[in-house]
């Protein structure tokens, strides 16, 4: 499995920059940058499967859309924005849910594109990647000398 990894600007650097650009622009002026972006994603190896695991508190399962074409599997989420809740307060900033995200991962070819299958648990999306038979780790076995 493949995913793309990006460079920060060092510790310091990056932090000093920030806070000088959020005083110099505040959140009227740029949006709210947080929604916007991608969930964090965990990616697990067993001797029988992959797993993809996506933060994703507060939505509802039929928010994401899961796409597998060509071993490239695209998780996407689509919410509605509601800037007011149900008791009927007014959001001033809101940074802990996802409107919309697409993620892409460019599967092996060691998994078995016809079984893959997604739960969503406790904010948490589940992504199920079965191994082909042929990948999976065989034990090992002792061969007689004929």
């Amino acid at each position: 499995m493949s995913l793309l990894k990006y460079q920060t600007l060092p510790f310091l650097v990056g932090n000093r920059f920030n806070r000088e650009f959020d005083a110099f622009l505040p959140d009227r002026f740029y949006g709210n940058t947080v929604s916007t972006s991608t969930p964090a994603v965990n990616i697990v190896e067993d001797k029988e499967s992959f797993r993809i695991e996506v933060a994703a508190p507060g939505m509802k399962k039929e928010d994401f859309k899961i796409n597998l074409n060509n071993n490239h599997l695209t998780i996407s989420a689509q919410q509605p924005e509601n800037k007011v809740n149900e008791n009927g307060e007014k959001y001033a900033r809101r940074e802990f849910s996802y409107r919309s995200f697409q993620r892409t991962f460019t599967l092996p070819q060691s998994v078995e594109g016809e079984k893959v299958e997604a739960t969503y648990t406790d904010g948490i999306l589940h992504v199920a990647l079965p191994k082909r038979e042929e990948a999976k780790v065989k034990p090992a076995r002792e061969i007689a000398i004929a």
